[in-house]
Protein backbone atom coordinates (compact mmCIF):
# COMPACT_ATOMS: atom_id res chain seq x y z
CA UNK A 1 0.00 0.00 0.00
CA UNK A 2 1.57 3.20 -0.78
CA UNK A 3 1.66 6.55 1.66
CA UNK A 4 -1.25 8.35 -0.24
CA UNK A 5 -3.31 5.38 -0.19
CA UNK A 6 -2.78 4.84 3.45
CA UNK A 7 -3.20 8.22 4.22
CA UNK A 8 -6.45 8.27 2.71
CA UNK A 9 -7.93 5.35 4.73
CA UNK A 10 -7.20 7.72 7.77
CA UNK A 11 -8.86 11.00 5.85
CA UNK A 12 -11.77 8.47 5.66
CA UNK A 13 -11.60 7.70 9.39
CA UNK A 14 -10.85 11.36 10.61
CA UNK A 15 -14.04 12.55 8.50
CA UNK A 16 -16.52 9.96 9.84
CA UNK A 17 -15.32 11.07 13.55
CA UNK A 18 -15.19 15.06 13.01
CA UNK A 19 -18.67 14.28 11.44
CA UNK A 20 -20.20 12.43 14.47
CA UNK A 21 -18.77 15.09 16.93
CA UNK A 22 -19.35 18.81 17.76
CA UNK A 23 -21.94 19.13 20.80
CA UNK A 24 -20.06 20.71 23.86
CA UNK A 25 -20.19 18.00 26.88
CA UNK A 26 -22.08 19.50 30.06
CA UNK A 27 -19.26 21.05 32.68
CA UNK A 28 -18.63 18.47 35.75
CA UNK A 29 -19.92 18.99 39.22
CA UNK A 30 -23.42 20.72 37.58
CA UNK A 31 -22.09 24.40 36.80
CA UNK A 32 -22.46 26.71 33.50
CA UNK A 33 -20.49 24.55 30.63
CA UNK A 34 -16.78 25.61 30.85
CA UNK A 35 -17.07 28.03 33.93
CA UNK A 36 -14.25 26.93 35.39
CA UNK A 37 -10.24 27.98 35.31
CA UNK A 38 -7.16 25.54 35.47
CA UNK A 39 -3.44 26.47 35.80
CA UNK A 40 -0.68 24.77 33.97
CA UNK A 41 3.00 25.44 34.78
CA UNK A 42 5.26 26.86 32.06
CA UNK A 43 8.43 27.89 31.51
CA UNK A 44 8.89 31.52 29.61
CA UNK A 45 8.48 30.78 25.93
CA UNK A 46 10.20 32.62 22.80
CA UNK A 47 7.25 33.81 20.93
CA UNK A 48 3.75 33.23 20.43
CA UNK A 49 3.76 33.72 16.87
CA UNK A 50 3.16 29.89 15.21
CA UNK A 51 5.39 30.11 12.44
CA UNK A 52 8.17 32.02 14.74
CA UNK A 53 8.76 29.56 17.01
CA UNK A 54 10.04 26.01 18.25
CA UNK A 55 9.72 25.92 21.59
CA UNK A 56 7.94 23.51 23.89
CA UNK A 57 6.84 25.90 26.01
CA UNK A 58 5.45 28.20 23.24
CA UNK A 59 4.17 25.12 21.57
CA UNK A 60 1.94 24.03 24.75
CA UNK A 61 0.05 27.58 24.44
CA UNK A 62 -0.40 27.44 20.90
CA UNK A 63 -1.93 24.01 20.73
CA UNK A 64 -4.80 25.82 22.78
CA UNK A 65 -5.01 28.57 20.73
CA UNK A 66 -4.80 27.43 16.63
CA UNK A 67 -6.87 24.38 15.11
CA UNK A 68 -3.50 22.78 12.35
CA UNK A 69 -4.64 21.60 9.69
CA UNK A 70 -3.80 18.20 10.46
CA UNK A 71 -3.35 16.61 14.38
CA UNK A 72 -1.23 13.04 15.47
CA UNK A 73 -3.29 11.32 17.77
CA UNK A 74 -2.11 9.23 20.49
CA UNK A 75 -1.60 6.29 18.61
CA UNK A 76 1.30 8.46 16.10
CA UNK A 77 -1.41 8.52 13.26
CA UNK A 78 -2.43 11.36 10.78
CA UNK A 79 -5.73 12.90 11.29
CA UNK A 80 -8.01 16.02 10.05
CA UNK A 81 -8.44 19.07 12.15
CA UNK A 82 -9.21 22.01 10.46
CA UNK A 83 -8.43 20.09 7.11
CA UNK A 84 -11.38 18.32 5.72
CA UNK A 85 -8.70 16.51 3.19
CA UNK A 86 -5.13 15.99 1.84
CA UNK A 87 -4.94 14.47 -1.16
CA UNK A 88 -2.48 14.19 -4.42
CA UNK A 89 -1.82 11.84 -7.33
CA UNK A 90 1.95 12.04 -7.25
CA UNK A 91 2.90 13.39 -4.13
CA UNK A 92 3.99 16.80 -5.86
CA UNK A 93 1.10 19.03 -5.99
CA UNK A 94 -1.54 18.24 -2.95
CA UNK A 95 -5.00 19.95 -2.54
CA UNK A 96 -6.16 20.67 0.70
CA UNK A 97 -9.57 21.07 1.86
CA UNK A 98 -10.50 23.56 4.55
CA UNK A 99 -13.52 22.69 6.49
CA UNK A 100 -16.03 25.40 6.25
CA UNK A 101 -17.65 27.25 9.16
CA UNK A 102 -14.28 27.81 11.00
CA UNK A 103 -13.45 31.35 12.53
CA UNK A 104 -11.00 32.82 14.37
CA UNK A 105 -10.90 34.53 17.96
CA UNK A 106 -11.64 37.82 16.02
CA UNK A 107 -14.67 36.60 14.25
CA UNK A 108 -12.92 36.06 10.81
CA UNK A 109 -13.36 33.47 8.56
CA UNK A 110 -10.76 30.20 8.40
CA UNK A 111 -10.35 30.14 4.85
CA UNK A 112 -7.47 28.81 2.45
CA UNK A 113 -6.20 32.43 2.34
CA UNK A 114 -5.97 32.37 5.88
CA UNK A 115 -3.46 29.50 5.65
CA UNK A 116 -1.62 30.92 2.60
CA UNK A 117 -0.66 34.17 4.06
CA UNK A 118 0.94 32.62 7.45
CA UNK A 119 3.10 30.41 5.36
CA UNK A 120 3.86 33.42 2.82
CA UNK A 121 5.33 35.01 5.85
CA UNK A 122 7.31 32.09 7.74
CA UNK A 123 8.62 31.03 4.55
CA UNK A 124 10.03 35.44 3.70
CA UNK A 125 13.03 35.35 4.21
CA UNK A 126 13.54 38.88 6.15
CA UNK A 127 11.06 38.14 8.86
CA UNK A 128 13.81 36.03 10.12
CA UNK A 129 10.86 33.42 11.69
CA UNK A 130 12.16 30.04 13.10
CA UNK A 131 9.97 28.21 11.14
CA UNK A 132 11.15 29.25 8.08
CA UNK A 133 12.69 26.57 6.57
CA UNK A 134 9.34 24.25 7.00
CA UNK A 135 8.84 25.43 3.72
CA UNK A 136 11.66 25.04 2.27
CA UNK A 137 10.14 22.17 -0.48
CA UNK A 138 7.36 24.31 -1.76
CA UNK A 139 8.02 25.90 -5.09
CA UNK A 140 9.08 29.73 -4.55
CA UNK A 141 11.01 29.15 -1.61
CA UNK A 142 14.37 30.54 -2.98
CA UNK A 143 13.10 33.40 -4.57
CA UNK A 144 11.73 34.58 -1.04
CA UNK A 145 15.38 33.58 0.52
CA UNK A 146 18.10 34.81 -1.83
CA UNK A 147 21.59 33.68 -1.31
CA UNK A 148 23.89 36.34 -0.59
CA UNK A 149 26.12 36.65 -3.53
CA UNK A 150 30.15 35.73 -3.53
CA UNK A 151 31.82 37.69 -1.52
CA UNK A 152 29.04 39.90 0.16
CA UNK A 153 27.57 38.68 3.95
CA UNK A 154 24.41 40.06 3.25
CA UNK A 155 21.72 38.35 0.52
CA UNK A 156 19.80 40.87 -1.50
CA UNK A 157 15.97 41.59 -0.53
CA UNK A 158 13.44 39.45 -1.95
CA UNK A 159 11.55 40.85 -5.49
CA UNK A 160 8.69 38.64 -4.66
CA UNK A 161 6.96 38.18 -0.90
CA UNK A 162 4.79 34.57 -1.84
CA UNK A 163 5.32 31.48 -2.45
CA UNK A 164 4.49 30.42 -5.91
CA UNK A 165 3.72 27.40 -4.91
CA UNK A 166 0.96 28.24 -3.03
CA UNK A 167 -2.50 28.54 -4.64
CA UNK A 168 -5.86 29.41 -3.65
CA UNK A 169 -8.16 28.00 -5.65
CA UNK A 170 -11.59 29.11 -3.61
CA UNK A 171 -12.28 30.04 -0.30
CA UNK A 172 -12.19 26.34 1.27
CA UNK A 173 -9.04 24.92 -1.31
CA UNK A 174 -5.64 25.36 -1.20
CA UNK A 175 -3.43 23.72 -3.66
CA UNK A 176 0.24 23.19 -2.56
CA UNK A 177 3.21 22.82 -5.37
CA UNK A 178 6.75 21.10 -3.91
CA UNK A 179 9.75 21.04 -5.51
CA UNK A 180 9.31 17.33 -5.78
CA UNK A 181 7.45 14.02 -4.77
CA UNK A 182 7.12 14.58 -0.43
CA UNK A 183 5.35 11.84 0.84
CA UNK A 184 5.14 12.77 4.11
CA UNK A 185 3.95 16.20 3.70
CA UNK A 186 0.36 15.25 5.00
CA UNK A 187 2.34 14.55 8.19
CA UNK A 188 4.13 17.83 8.10
CA UNK A 189 0.69 19.86 8.72
CA UNK A 190 0.57 19.18 12.08
CA UNK A 191 3.79 20.83 12.84
CA UNK A 192 2.50 24.21 14.78
CA UNK A 193 4.45 26.07 12.10
CA UNK A 194 1.57 25.33 9.51
CA UNK A 195 -1.52 27.18 11.43
CA UNK A 196 -3.28 29.65 10.01
CA UNK A 197 -3.08 32.94 10.56
CA UNK A 198 -6.03 35.89 10.32
CA UNK A 199 -5.65 39.48 8.21
CA UNK A 200 -5.32 41.34 11.59
CA UNK A 201 -2.36 39.62 12.52
CA UNK A 202 -0.89 41.58 9.41
CA UNK A 203 -1.57 44.75 10.54
CA UNK A 204 1.35 44.72 13.36
CA UNK A 205 3.17 41.77 13.26
CA UNK A 206 4.95 42.51 16.46
CA UNK A 207 1.79 43.00 18.51
CA UNK A 208 0.33 39.63 17.64
CA UNK A 209 3.03 38.00 18.95
CA UNK A 210 2.29 38.94 22.46
CA UNK A 211 -1.17 39.06 21.59
CA UNK A 212 -2.17 36.14 18.37
CA UNK A 213 -5.52 35.65 17.17
CA UNK A 214 -6.06 31.54 16.02
CA UNK A 215 -8.71 29.29 15.18
CA UNK A 216 -8.71 26.90 18.06
CA UNK A 217 -11.01 26.09 21.36
CA UNK A 218 -9.32 29.09 23.57
CA UNK A 219 -8.32 32.54 22.65
CA UNK A 220 -5.97 34.86 24.58
CA UNK A 221 -7.61 36.25 27.48
CA UNK A 222 -5.68 39.73 27.31
CA UNK A 223 -1.58 39.76 26.53
CA UNK A 224 0.84 37.79 27.33
CA UNK A 225 2.94 39.45 30.45
CA UNK A 226 6.13 38.32 30.19
CA UNK A 227 7.76 36.16 32.91
CA UNK A 228 4.42 35.93 34.91
CA UNK A 229 1.66 34.42 33.04
CA UNK A 230 -0.50 33.77 29.72
CA UNK A 231 -4.00 33.49 30.39
CA UNK A 232 -6.71 31.96 27.68
CA UNK A 233 -10.15 31.43 28.25
CA UNK A 234 -13.12 28.83 25.44
CA UNK A 235 -13.85 30.78 22.40
CA UNK A 236 -17.52 30.30 22.68
CA UNK A 237 -17.51 30.79 18.59
CA UNK A 238 -15.47 28.01 18.08
CA UNK A 239 -17.02 25.36 15.54
CA UNK A 240 -14.40 22.84 15.51
CA UNK A 241 -14.18 19.10 16.83
CA UNK A 242 -12.70 19.44 19.84
CA UNK A 243 -14.93 22.47 22.11
CA UNK A 244 -13.11 23.29 25.29
CA UNK A 245 -14.40 21.68 28.55
CA UNK A 246 -13.17 24.10 30.91
CA UNK A 247 -13.66 28.03 31.26
CA UNK A 248 -9.85 29.18 31.21
CA UNK A 249 -6.37 28.13 31.58
CA UNK A 250 -3.96 30.32 33.23
CA UNK A 251 -0.39 29.56 31.88
CA UNK A 252 2.08 30.81 34.84
CA UNK A 253 5.51 30.93 33.87
CA UNK A 254 7.94 29.49 36.29
CA UNK A 255 11.91 30.10 35.91
CA UNK A 256 11.98 26.46 37.46
CA UNK A 257 10.20 23.08 37.38
CA UNK A 258 11.46 22.62 40.62
CA UNK A 259 9.31 25.83 42.76
CA UNK A 260 6.38 24.66 39.82
CA UNK A 261 6.60 21.46 41.92
CA UNK A 262 6.63 22.74 45.13
CA UNK A 263 3.52 24.85 44.22
CA UNK A 264 1.51 21.14 42.81
CA UNK A 265 2.24 19.97 45.72
CA UNK A 266 0.52 22.94 47.63
CA UNK A 267 -1.98 23.22 45.11
CA UNK A 268 -0.75 26.26 43.51
CA UNK A 269 -0.71 25.39 40.17
CA UNK A 270 -2.88 22.33 38.79
CA UNK A 271 -0.74 20.96 35.96
CA UNK A 272 2.76 20.41 35.33
CA UNK A 273 3.65 18.40 32.18
CA UNK A 274 7.58 18.01 33.76
CA UNK A 275 8.32 16.99 37.16
CA UNK A 276 12.00 17.38 37.83
CA UNK A 277 13.56 14.55 37.81
CA UNK A 278 14.71 14.16 41.33
CA UNK A 279 10.94 15.09 42.53
CA UNK A 280 9.66 12.10 40.67
CA UNK A 281 10.00 9.22 43.32
CA UNK A 282 8.23 11.50 45.83
CA UNK A 283 5.63 12.07 42.96
CA UNK A 284 4.55 8.96 42.12
CA UNK A 285 3.69 8.22 46.08
CA UNK A 286 2.61 11.48 46.88
CA UNK A 287 0.30 11.60 43.63
CA UNK A 288 -0.91 8.21 43.00
CA UNK A 289 -2.82 7.95 39.72
CA UNK A 290 -2.80 11.27 38.90
CA UNK A 291 0.65 11.05 38.14
CA UNK A 292 1.21 10.46 34.34
CA UNK A 293 4.04 8.86 32.53
CA UNK A 294 4.56 9.11 28.89
CA UNK A 295 7.06 7.68 26.43
CA UNK A 296 8.36 11.17 24.76
CA UNK A 297 9.39 11.74 21.08
CA UNK A 298 11.69 14.01 23.20
CA UNK A 299 15.66 13.53 23.03
CA UNK A 300 18.58 15.09 24.23
CA UNK A 301 22.08 15.60 22.23
CA UNK A 302 25.36 17.25 22.97
CA UNK A 303 25.93 19.19 20.10
CA UNK A 304 29.20 20.87 18.93
CA UNK A 305 30.11 24.11 17.14
CA UNK A 306 31.87 22.38 14.19
CA UNK A 307 32.14 26.04 12.32
CA UNK A 308 34.59 26.69 15.22
CA UNK A 309 37.94 25.21 14.38
CA UNK A 310 38.42 23.67 17.76
CA UNK A 311 35.69 21.25 16.71
CA UNK A 312 36.40 20.35 13.41
CA UNK A 313 37.61 16.34 13.66
CA UNK A 314 35.38 13.92 14.34
CA UNK A 315 37.70 12.20 16.30
CA UNK A 316 37.49 14.79 18.56
CA UNK A 317 33.59 14.86 18.94
CA UNK A 318 33.83 11.12 18.85
CA UNK A 319 36.02 10.87 21.60
CA UNK A 320 33.48 13.48 23.69
CA UNK A 321 30.58 11.30 22.81
CA UNK A 322 32.67 7.62 23.99
CA UNK A 323 33.69 9.41 27.25
CA UNK A 324 30.16 10.24 28.18
CA UNK A 325 28.76 7.51 30.52
CA UNK A 326 24.96 7.85 29.23
CA UNK A 327 23.51 5.13 31.96
CA UNK A 328 25.53 6.99 35.07
CA UNK A 329 23.74 10.49 34.26
CA UNK A 330 20.54 9.04 33.76
CA UNK A 331 20.78 6.86 36.76
CA UNK A 332 22.14 10.08 39.01
CA UNK A 333 19.71 12.98 37.59
CA UNK A 334 16.67 11.30 36.11
CA UNK A 335 16.42 8.68 38.65
CA UNK A 336 16.74 5.93 35.44
CA UNK A 337 13.66 7.27 33.85
CA UNK A 338 15.47 8.02 30.56
CA UNK A 339 17.01 5.56 28.32
CA UNK A 340 20.71 5.99 27.22
CA UNK A 341 20.47 6.57 23.70
CA UNK A 342 22.36 5.34 20.59
CA UNK A 343 20.71 6.69 17.80
CA UNK A 344 19.19 10.24 16.32
CA UNK A 345 15.37 9.13 16.25
CA UNK A 346 13.40 8.33 19.05
CA UNK A 347 11.91 5.41 19.84
CA UNK A 348 8.14 5.96 18.74
CA UNK A 349 9.59 6.99 15.20
CA UNK A 350 9.02 4.26 12.44
CA UNK A 351 12.82 2.82 11.06
CA UNK A 352 14.22 3.68 14.85
CA UNK A 353 17.36 1.74 15.06
CA UNK A 354 18.81 0.22 18.29
CA UNK A 355 22.42 0.40 18.70
CA UNK A 356 22.68 2.70 15.37
CA UNK A 357 25.82 4.77 16.34
CA UNK A 358 27.83 1.88 17.41
CA UNK A 359 30.87 1.70 19.64
CA UNK A 360 30.66 5.91 19.26
CA UNK A 361 28.04 5.84 21.66
CA UNK A 362 29.48 3.20 24.24
CA UNK A 363 31.06 4.52 27.09
CA UNK A 364 35.01 3.42 26.70
CA UNK A 365 37.05 5.35 28.58
CA UNK A 366 40.39 3.58 26.69
CA UNK A 367 39.44 4.18 23.37
CA UNK A 368 37.83 7.50 24.16
CA UNK A 369 41.32 9.03 25.21
CA UNK A 370 42.99 7.55 21.99
CA UNK A 371 40.90 9.28 19.62
CA UNK A 372 41.02 12.40 21.85
CA UNK A 373 45.03 12.49 21.74
CA UNK A 374 44.67 11.30 17.81
CA UNK A 375 42.62 14.20 17.14
CA UNK A 376 45.73 16.37 18.86
CA UNK A 377 43.74 17.09 22.27
CA UNK A 378 42.11 20.00 23.41
CA UNK A 379 43.82 23.09 24.89
CA UNK A 380 42.47 26.19 26.24
CA UNK A 381 38.60 26.91 28.14
CA UNK A 382 35.85 24.51 26.86
CA UNK A 383 32.78 26.24 27.57
CA UNK A 384 29.56 24.00 27.96
CA UNK A 385 26.09 25.82 27.13
CA UNK A 386 22.43 25.19 28.35
CA UNK A 387 19.39 26.83 29.64
CA UNK A 388 18.23 28.06 33.11
CA UNK A 389 14.79 26.30 31.91
CA UNK A 390 15.36 23.09 33.90
CA UNK A 391 17.52 22.36 36.81
CA UNK A 392 18.66 19.40 35.48
CA UNK A 393 20.49 20.43 32.67
CA UNK A 394 22.95 22.14 34.87
CA UNK A 395 22.98 18.89 36.74
CA UNK A 396 23.40 16.59 34.06
CA UNK A 397 25.93 19.14 32.19
CA UNK A 398 28.04 18.73 35.40
CA UNK A 399 28.73 15.64 35.23
CA UNK A 400 29.14 15.42 31.45
CA UNK A 401 32.08 18.33 32.66
CA UNK A 402 33.49 15.94 35.20
CA UNK A 403 33.47 13.08 32.90
CA UNK A 404 35.35 15.05 30.45
CA UNK A 405 38.05 16.20 32.89
CA UNK A 406 38.46 12.33 34.29
CA UNK A 407 38.40 10.36 31.59
CA UNK A 408 39.99 12.87 28.91
CA UNK A 409 42.06 15.31 30.79
CA UNK A 410 40.51 18.48 29.51
CA UNK A 411 41.44 20.49 32.92
CA UNK A 412 39.00 23.86 31.91
CA UNK A 413 35.57 23.78 31.58
CA UNK A 414 33.17 26.37 32.18
CA UNK A 415 29.32 27.02 32.49
CA UNK A 416 27.46 29.12 30.20
CA UNK A 417 23.95 29.14 31.46
CA UNK A 418 21.82 31.53 29.55
CA UNK A 419 18.18 32.57 29.44
CA UNK A 420 15.68 29.74 28.24
CA UNK A 421 14.22 32.83 25.96
CA UNK A 422 16.84 33.26 24.62
CA UNK A 423 18.42 29.68 24.23
CA UNK A 424 17.30 29.03 20.83
CA UNK A 425 18.60 32.24 19.43
CA UNK A 426 22.04 32.00 20.49
CA UNK A 427 22.44 28.02 19.42
CA UNK A 428 20.60 29.35 15.45
CA UNK A 429 23.62 32.87 15.69
CA UNK A 430 26.55 30.28 16.34
CA UNK A 431 27.16 32.37 19.28
CA UNK A 432 28.00 29.31 21.07
CA UNK A 433 31.71 28.57 21.57
CA UNK A 434 31.61 25.24 22.88
CA UNK A 435 29.30 21.94 23.24
CA UNK A 436 25.91 22.58 23.57
CA UNK A 437 22.78 21.08 25.33
CA UNK A 438 20.32 20.25 22.09
CA UNK A 439 16.68 19.33 22.55
CA UNK A 440 14.19 18.03 19.96
CA UNK A 441 10.52 17.91 20.75
CA UNK A 442 9.24 15.71 17.56
CA UNK A 443 6.68 17.51 15.95
CA UNK A 444 5.35 14.37 13.71
CA UNK A 445 6.29 10.51 13.79
CA UNK A 446 9.04 10.45 10.62
CA UNK A 447 12.66 10.13 10.63
CA UNK A 448 13.12 13.66 8.51
CA UNK A 449 11.50 15.44 11.20
CA UNK A 450 14.57 15.02 13.27
CA UNK A 451 17.10 14.59 10.92
CA UNK A 452 16.47 17.56 8.04
CA UNK A 453 15.43 20.12 10.40
CA UNK A 454 18.51 19.29 13.07
CA UNK A 455 21.51 18.14 10.42
CA UNK A 456 20.27 19.27 7.61
CA UNK A 457 21.07 22.59 5.74
CA UNK A 458 21.65 25.83 7.89
CA UNK A 459 22.17 23.23 11.15
CA UNK A 460 23.34 24.88 14.33
CA UNK A 461 26.69 23.07 14.31
CA UNK A 462 27.31 24.31 11.07
CA UNK A 463 27.90 21.19 9.83
CA UNK A 464 27.65 20.81 5.94
CA UNK A 465 27.37 17.70 4.17
CA UNK A 466 26.48 17.10 0.61
CA UNK A 467 26.56 12.87 0.91
CA UNK A 468 23.91 13.39 4.07
CA UNK A 469 21.62 16.13 2.51
CA UNK A 470 21.67 14.26 -1.14
CA UNK A 471 20.11 11.05 0.88
CA UNK A 472 17.62 13.12 2.96
CA UNK A 473 16.52 14.62 -0.69
CA UNK A 474 16.29 10.70 -1.99
CA UNK A 475 14.57 9.32 1.13
CA UNK A 476 11.53 12.96 0.91
CA UNK A 477 11.17 12.01 -2.75
CA UNK A 478 10.84 8.24 -1.77
CA UNK A 479 7.27 6.71 -2.55
CA UNK A 480 6.00 6.33 0.54
CA UNK A 481 7.25 5.93 4.68
CA UNK A 482 8.20 2.59 3.67
CA UNK A 483 10.61 2.96 0.87
CA UNK A 484 11.77 6.27 2.77
CA UNK A 485 12.87 4.56 5.78
CA UNK A 486 16.17 2.67 4.55
CA UNK A 487 17.56 6.08 3.29
CA UNK A 488 16.75 8.25 6.36
CA UNK A 489 18.66 5.34 7.92
CA UNK A 490 21.64 5.63 5.84
CA UNK A 491 21.51 9.37 6.36
CA UNK A 492 21.51 8.62 10.22
CA UNK A 493 24.52 6.56 9.42
CA UNK A 494 26.96 9.69 7.66
CA UNK A 495 25.84 11.96 10.74
CA UNK A 496 26.63 9.37 13.27
CA UNK A 497 29.91 9.03 11.54
CA UNK A 498 30.53 12.50 11.53
CA UNK A 499 28.87 13.05 15.12
CA UNK A 500 28.59 16.82 14.38
CA UNK A 501 26.14 16.32 17.57
CA UNK A 502 25.69 13.34 20.11
CA UNK A 503 23.05 11.52 21.17
CA UNK A 504 22.22 11.43 24.35
CA UNK A 505 18.86 9.97 26.09
CA UNK A 506 15.45 9.44 25.18
CA UNK A 507 12.93 11.09 27.84
CA UNK A 508 10.38 9.86 29.36
CA UNK A 509 7.42 12.51 30.47
CA UNK A 510 6.83 12.67 33.81
CA UNK A 511 3.72 14.88 34.26
CA UNK A 512 0.95 15.15 37.69
CA UNK A 513 -1.78 17.15 38.27
CA UNK A 514 -4.30 18.39 41.24
CA UNK A 515 -7.50 16.69 42.01
CA UNK A 516 -8.80 19.72 41.18
CA UNK A 517 -8.99 18.66 37.41
CA UNK A 518 -9.99 15.17 36.08
CA UNK A 519 -9.70 14.37 31.59
CA UNK A 520 -6.06 14.48 31.51
CA UNK A 521 -4.87 12.94 28.73
CA UNK A 522 -1.23 13.75 28.08
CA UNK A 523 0.41 11.71 25.09
CA UNK A 524 3.45 11.90 23.54
CA UNK A 525 2.15 14.46 20.72
CA UNK A 526 -0.01 16.91 23.19
CA UNK A 527 -1.12 17.59 26.50
CA UNK A 528 -4.83 17.61 25.15
CA UNK A 529 -5.93 20.55 26.92
CA UNK A 530 -9.21 20.83 25.73
CA UNK A 531 -10.30 17.49 27.32
CA UNK A 532 -9.51 18.69 31.06
CA UNK A 533 -12.39 19.47 33.28
CA UNK A 534 -12.33 21.52 36.26
CA UNK A 535 -14.01 19.69 39.36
Amino acid sequence: MTRIRGFAVLLATALAVSACGGSEPPAAGGGQPGAKEFSVALTEPDHLTPGNTSSSYSITVLQALFDLPVVIDAKGQPQMRAAESVTSEDQKVWTIKIKPGQKFHNGEPVTAESFADAWNAAAYGPNAWTNNYYFENIEGYDKLNPEAPEGSEEAPKPTVDKLSGLKVVDPNTLQVTLTGPFSQFPITLAYTGFAPMPKAAFADLAAYDIKPIGNGPFALDGTWVRNRQIKVKKFEGYAGPRPAKSGSINFKIYESRDTAYVDLRAGKVDLIQTIPPASAPEAKKLLGDRFVATPSGTMDYLGFPVFDKRFASADLRRAISMAIDRQAIVDAVFNGAFKPMSSLVAPLVPGYREGACGEACVYDVAKAKALFDKAGGFSGTMNLYFSNADPSYEQWMTAVANQLKDNLGIADIQFRKVPAADYLSTLREHKQDGPYRNNWVMDYPSPQNYLQPMWGEGNRMGWESKEFNDLIAQANSAAGMEASIPLYQQAEDVALREMPMAPLWNWQDQGGYSDKITGVQIDAYSPNLDLITVK
